[in-house]
């Protein structure tokens, strides 16, 4: 199985992160989750992989896929 590097959008003191899977730093630091969100969208385009936000509690509440998805839709609108 290859490796995942879904980005996710965390909460961090100066504002939020943007962290790849598994790392342990962040890639980018923003003052907001809007700003945080356009980059780890740019990254996991570029990356194929999935986005994942996280709210203030840190709980997961949004995600995209930009890649392969292994569980597609079964609709074909």
């Amino acid at each position: 199985m290859s490796k995942r590097n879904d980005q996710h959008v965390v909460p961090h003191p100066d504002g939020w992160a943007v962290k790849g899977e598994g790392n342990s730093k962040a890639t980018k630091i923003t003052r907001t989750q809007a700003e945080a969100i356009a980059k780890a969208e740019s990254i996991a385009r570029n990356q194929k992989s999935d986005t994942k936000i996280h709210g203030r509690d840190g709980k997961i509440r949004a995600g995209n896929s930009y890649g392969n998805d292994p569980y597609p839709p079964k609709d074909k609108k």
